[in-house]
């Protein structure tokens, strides 16, 4: 110890006489660029050499090309005209405007450099002021100062890229092929991520690939299953592969938020807020959208966070995600975003606006697609205090043609609902009553693919009933509403098609008081979840449509989450972290049979893998379900011989639980062959161990307590 503190004491002298500061801010170290001194980033899966390009220290500094060329006496009065414009972008440092003078002139030399206080602010002042006219004859052309390097490294001389050979890709539809036609799902708790097969007639999950620290906040499966994605600090990237997860591709975005793949999965948006350095300024929002397989940025939107709040609900930071919502099908051709008194529509072929314009829509406040055709849905409040009344509108894209319009009259909410195969779409609509003091709920079908689209009317028994929930079944022509008054609402279910299938929607049944606030189609139709989340306390109930009974009513306390299987063959409830007990998942069969639980603490997320559109027809998928008997021996046979497996296993396990008692018996026969001679010794010779040959005596023992002696006469 005495040798450590002469040691420590030298190098003190020794650093002290080179006039060398100890107190090193290891933060402030800064390693020279492109050296890591063998210590690998933590990042390492995010980052890419080839991919990202390192700044070199200038980000936040523009160059304004194109300023008028002033004598020294104008000097202050340009300077001040630059500051102004700038510094309503962002805080420019102190010193930071410098614009340079020609030293035999004494002119200035037409540009000049910024230098703001974070780089999201130099971005928006190169957004907002490339093409910003100062007069007639000065355009000025903006640039970051970190450019001027990327375009000083562009060879001279033009060199043919370099042909890669060609080398087959995996097959990452492998999962599919699955023998036992088994799910996946994936799983977050603690620090661990973990993909598992749902083996629910074994009543047990089967590990496909586990991974600590794979994601910095939440995974996300792409729409149609192939790919898993991951955030972290520096970006986003995606995983597959045939018999594991191998990273497929990176998208460098940093300090990213939130994410969300195109329905077709051929796009993947990412969004990042930024703090501005003045408090008193929005956000600084930046979206970038990229080409799934190759990782090239197609479009990216800057702007205040202002710019994309309008319209919609949740997000973060006040912005409504996703803040652009895919059209056409799964083909991924149009995707759009809400604006003030517009509706900005954009074509993936060239990723510009339709038509080059937005398309005008004066106070629209909200707007969705149809799931499978190009057709928009948007809804305008009333104006002028209920002279102009409220509007649905559906319109064509791309032509921007309006299909059908509905008014709607003293309405102070609305809400659209769109069925799976966009058959119909349900507008609910809040409307005030004559004294404007209360509100009742009603509901306008539109029959999208019949001629002319018919619009029905469907108010409630009771159009006082406030409308907890509204599903429209996956596929299908029915649809449920949980309608009434907390703790026991009512559930109804109706049909689109009449019994003489007349085109008119009528009511099925109502169930009466069910502790229910959430419904849960299966993904195939028919059977649904009724479910009471949150104060309800994970009440669940599985209800059969087509016999309009109950199958089974159950229970997971504090349920938080409630997701079918792809197939709709199972149903998992989760308790994820929000609560402190009971974290984990429950598996269930359709019906409502638990079939297996598994506990995780500190569980985040359950996520089933999606499965792609069935190639079958419709046709063959209902001479299937006709002929169902014929097509199910085989796989009868097959849970027979599962059913006799599990027989084996449970009589292995029995097997083993008589072995282990068994040995449990003979260790302590030979513990007490071992203790023999000294259990002989303790009862004086006595060799027999036998209770039985042993006697039983009752033995009188007498013991003086006490002595005394007292004189009784005395003579």
């Amino acid at each position: 110890m005495a040798a450590e503190v002469m040691l420590i004491n030298e190098i003190e002298a020794k650093a002290a006489s080179m006039a060398i500061d100890l107190n090193i801010d290891f933060n402030s170290i800064q390693l020279p660029r492109g050296e890591d001194c063998g210590i690998v980033s933590d990042d390492e899966d995010v980052y890419h050499d080839d991919q990202l390009e390192f700044d070199s220290g200038f980000g936040n500094v523009i160059v304004v090309d194109n300023l008028p060329v002033v004598p020294s006496e104008k000097f202050e009065k340009l300077e001040g005209v630059i500051r102004k414009i700038y510094s309503q972008i962002g805080v420019i440092k102190e010193d930071g405007l410098w614009m340079p003078v020609d030293p035999e002139t004494k002119k200035t030399l037409g540009y000049c450099f910024i230098e703001y206080n974070t780089p999201q602010e130099a971005e928006l002042a190169k957004e907002k002021t490339n093409g910003y006219k100062l007069d007639r004859a000065h355009i000025f052309a903006v640039n970051m100062f970190d450019d001027f390097d990327k375009y000083m490294r562009v060879p001279d001389e033009w060199a043919p890229p370099e042909i890669k050979p060609y080398t087959p890709g995996e097959n990452l539809q492998k999962w599919l092929t699955d023998e036992k036609a088994r799910d996946q799902f994936v799983i977050r708790a603690g620090t661990d991520t973990e993909v598992l097969w749902n083996d629910a007639r074994q009543s047990k999950t089967e590990l496909v690939y586990k991974r600590s620290y794979w994601t910095e906040s939440f995974v996300q499966w792409s729409p149609l299953g192939t790919y898993l994605a991951t955030v972290h600090r520096q970006g986003a990237a995606v995983w597959g592969g045939a018999n594991t997860f191998n990273r497929l591709m990176r998208y460098a975005h940093p300090q990213v938020k939130l994410i969300d793949f195109s329905p077709g999965e051929k796009f993947l948006v990412t969004y990042s807020s930024h703090e501005p350095s003045n408090p008193h300024d929005a956000n600084r929002v930046v979206i970038n959208i990229f080409d799934v397989r190759t990782g090239k940025v197609m479009r990216d939107f800057k702007g205040s966070a202002d710019e994309f709040t309008i319209g919609g609900a949740g997000g973060v930071a006040g912005v409504s995600w996703p803040v652009f919502r895919w059209g056409g099908g799964k083909e991924d051709k149009y995707f759009a975003k809400l604006g003030k008194n517009m509706i900005s529509v954009y074509e993936t072929e060239t990723f510009s606006l339709i038509d080059k314009k937005s398309l005008k829509v004066e106070n629209v406040v909200d707007f969705s697609w149809s799931p499978t055709d190009p057709i928009l849905a948007l809804f305008v409040p009333e104006l002028g205090g209920g002279n102009q009344p409220a509007r649905v509108s559906l319109v064509q894209i791309p032509s921007k043609v309006e299909l059908r319009q509905k008014n709607l009259f003293s309405v102070s909410d609305c809400k659209m609902y769109w069925q799976s195969n966009g058959e119909y779409l349900a507008v609910k609509a809040d409307r005030y009553t004559k004294t404007k003091k209360s509100t009742y709920t009603g509901f306008e079908l539109f029959r999208i693919k019949e001629r002319d689209i018919p619009i029905e009317v469907l108010e409630l028994d009771n159009k006082n009933d406030k409308i907890i929930a509204f599903a429209w079944e996956p596929k299908g022509h029915r649809f449920a509403v949980i309608h009434g008054d907390n703790p026991r609402p009512d559930i109804s279910f109706y049909s689109m098609k009449s019994s003489h299938n007349l085109g008119r929607v009528s009511k099925l049944t109502t169930l009466k008081g069910k502790q229910a606030n959430a419904l849960f189609w299966s993904p195939g139709g028919r059977f649904i979840v009724l479910a009471g989340l949150k104060g309800f306390n994970g009440q669940l109930e599985f209800f059969n449509v087509d016999e309009l009974e109950t199958m089974a009513t159950a229970e997971q306390f504090m349920a938080t989450d409630i997701e079918w299987d792809p197939t709709g063959r199972y149903v998992a409830t989760a308790v994820t972290s929000v609560h402190e007990m009971e974290n984990g998942f429950n598996i269930w069969s359709f019906h409502g049979k638990l079939l297996y639980r598994i506990l995780k603490d500190h569980f985040f997320q359950f996520l089933w893998r999606p499965r792609p559109p069935s190639f079958l027809s419709a046709e063959k998928e209902e001479e299937i379900s006709k002929y169902l008997k014929k097509y199910s021996k085989k796989y009868d046979a097959e849970d027979q011989d599962v059913s006799m497996l599990l027989s084996e296993q449970d009589r292995e396990k029995r097997r083993m639980l008589k072995e282990e008692w068994e040995k449990w018996i003979s260790e302590w026969r030979r513990a007490s062959e071992e203790e023999k001679l000294e259990r002989q010794r303790l009862r004086d010779g006595e060799a027999s161990d036998e209770e039985e040959e042993y006697e039983a005596k009752e033995v009188e023992v007498e013991e003086i307590l006490d002595f005394s002696e007292e004189v009784l006469f005395e003579e």
